[in-house]
């Protein structure tokens, strides 16, 4: 069967939103006036500030329930352990992993009750969600502003209100949360990693050897090897003072990844090419990613190019676990739960047919999605460093909606790929829209308008088009002929 050939043309109507918000970035920086500098340093803020929010919505995508308005509640909890925390008086990464420990159990439950609930609301997951957001909002401000001090003693002059009944309304996290995460080196990410890995290897090894399963060590031990190396380099001097920074020149993080990219482009070549000879292997799709890096390389040499990598500065560990979510999306796919949530996705009745639980597999779904905003919402709150009590969640579930779809994702289809380009030019476009509207017709407030009017009219016109594609599927295979034999 010959493959159908896609044209430029298919390609664009494919990518449509990308590409007018592709031109409407170019457009409101140019009329905004802002170096290229300044724009790369205040983005690639957000999008370690937000990137990790918008990549815990793919997962109830793939099971076919929509855009998670339902993220919300992951935000809650995540802002319900920051106050304790703050309160207990822990400080710095300590206090981090603490908000992690506390709020991952809170989002568990939270995540649990709301997949129950979109169980029993089977097609309207996403107007259910947004109303839930508004319910869940109700009962946390009634738990900060009568439980905390009034059911629950706390008395704290930096914390609550006056009569100590109630939370202010923002909580400086300055001195005790902010940074938190961005703040951690290098050096302790290799120690991180060579624990880890060991600790990863040992527990292959108890099932091997004690509990008698067959499991491939290989990459284990792989992986022990390389952090043994690293650790043994961290003790070299010049790669000690390199490691000991916890913030990435721009120019240096493109180097690495580089190295990186083009390493596992050539691996994959030559043992799909050479080793297992696979004839379905798409060599094309192997060398793009190589030759985009270099061109990336190549633009370096353009003045204001190599400004801002000189400029920019990424915090290490915020953008290793936005990493490390984009693989953890990906492996989900390779497992028996993620072909579980794509069958669920794709049709709840083969799913049944199938034999799977459809109900649980949708309930692990939303349990992944709100852990994950909870966990997206504290590295927030640590970057942003304050806390604004009753507004900080509020718009946590529309900003990051909007995000994905501005990225050309849909209702029933979202990649990791499509998440970070979203973030990319969604916040490039809260970064110079007001800017731009003053420049333009004298009225900074114009830009703040684009800028609401980006925020929610992409989500009505994905939700306008959603609905347009469910009436019209079925119209359409209502009016498909039937074959008759001869």
């Amino acid at each position: 069967m010959e493959l159908e050939k896609r044209t430029f043309a298919d390609w664009l109507n494919e990518n449509k939103v990308v590409v007018l918000f592709v031109i409407l970035c170019v457009l409101a920086i140019y009329a905004s006036g802002y170096s290229l500098s300044f724009v790369g340093a205040e983005l690639f803020t957000r999008i370690g500030r937000n990137g990790f929010t918008v990549l815990s919505l793919l997962i109830p995508v793939l099971a076919g329930m929509g855009l998670n308005f339902g993220i919300t509640i992951g935000a809650i909890a995540a802002q319900i352990a920051v106050f304790w925390v703050v309160y207990w008086g822990f400080e710095g990464i300590q206090g981090f992993l603490i908000c992690v420990l506390l709020s991952t159990p809170i989002a568990m439950l939270f995540g649990f009750l709301v997949g129950k609930l979109f169980n029993k609301m089977k097609g309207s997951e996403m107007i259910a969600g947004m109303v839930l957001g508004y319910f869940a909002d109700g009962l946390y401000q009634f738990f900060f502003l009568f439980v905390i001090g009034g059911v629950i003693p706390v008395v704290s002059e930096t914390l609550l209100i006056a009569g100590n009944v109630g939370v202010k309304n923002t909580i400086d996290l300055a001195g005790n949360l902010k940074y938190a995460l961005d703040t951690v080196s290098m050096l302790q990410l290799v120690d991180v990693f060579l624990v880890v890995s060991i600790i990863l290897l040992g527990i292959k090894l108890l099932f091997k050897y004690v509990r008698k399963i067959n499991v491939d060590i290989k990459k284990n031990i792989v992986f022990v090897a390389l952090a043994i190396v690293l650790f043994g380099l961290s003790y070299v001097g010049p790669i000690t003072r390199f490691l000991a920074q916890d913030r990435l020149l721009l120019r240096h993080a493109l180097y690495i990844m580089t190295v990186i990219i083009i390493a596992v482009q050539v691996q994959k070549i030559v043992i799909n090419k050479h080793i297992k000879k696979d004839e379905a292997f798409n060599l094309t799709g192997a060398i793009f990613p190589i030759i985009l890096m270099l061109v990336l390389n190549i633009l370096q040499f353009i003045p204001q190019v190599s400004q801002l990598l000189d400029f920019v500065r990424i915090p290490v560990t915020t953008y290793l676990l936005i990493a490390l979510l984009c693989l953890f999306n990906n492996a989900l796919l390779n497992t028996v739960l993620g072909q579980n949530m794509r069958t669920v996705g794709q049709s709840r009745v083969v799913a049944n047919s199938a034999g799977i639980d459809v109900d649980k597999t949708r309930v692990i779904a939303m349990i992944f999605s709100t852990v994950l905003a909870c966990w997206g919402q504290l590295i927030y709150l640590q970057n942003i460093g304050t806390f604004s009590t009753y507004g900080a969640h509020t718009q946590v579930g529309q900003f990051a909606i909007a995000a994905l779809l501005v990225g050309g994702a849909s209702v029933q289809k979202a990649t990791n790929k499509q998440a970070i380009i979203g973030v990319i030019l969604f916040h490039t476009l809260f970064i110079v829209a007001p800017q731009a509207g003053k420049n333009l017709f004298d009225n900074a407030q114009l830009g703040e308008y684009f800028r609401v009017f980006v925020a929610y009219g992409v989500i009505a016109v994905s939700l306008a088009m959603h609905a347009w594609n469910v009436v019209k599927k079925p119209k359409e295979e209502k009016l498909e002929p039937v074959k008759t034999s001869d």
